[in-house]
């Protein structure tokens, strides 16, 4: 699974965005911020042997992603409901569970949803947001 990401120049600093995950971080150098993006994932999922690839696509787009799945479908989840500021009760209640344990199970990377699930999931946690799935600029 990969997060497409963009970088680009902003005063003396360049900027790495991953918008699907709402962060962004920066570097002296276009180098330096791509090292940036994968030590903050990394440091964001912090599991041990968790490892980021960064591939660069065309001009100034890029992709992170990872073999292991369930810590990036993770991190999306706890991203947007952190983003959407509701807590892990809520969200079990927009999805009709009463413990919070049936979804925490998905952020903490313990579950892997099926698509459909998936689906479900991120709209509870971001009602208003559809997710485009799209077909990777390079291969791996």
């Amino acid at each position: 699974m990969r997060f497409s990401g963009k970088v680009y120049k902003n005063g003396k600093y360049w900027l790495a965005e991953i918008p699907i995950l709402d962060l962004i971080t920066q570097g002296r150098t276009k180098k330096e911020a791509y090292e940036m993006v994968i030590d903050m994932l990394k440091t964001m999922v912090n599991k041990e042997g968790f490892n980021i690839e960064l591939y660069k696509t065309e001009k100034d787009n890029f992709e992170v992603g990872s073999s292991e799945s369930k810590y990036m479908i993770s991190l999306l989840l706890q991203r947007k409901r952190e983003t959407s500021g509701l807590s892990l009760s809520q969200v079990s209640n927009r999805l009709g569970t009463k413990s919070r344990n049936s979804y925490a199970r998905y952020e903490q990377g313990r579950s892997v949803p099926s698509v459909e699930k998936l689906n479900e999931l991120l709209h509870a946690v971001c009602p208003k947001t559809d997710i485009v799935i799209n077909e990777s600029a390079i291969s791996s």
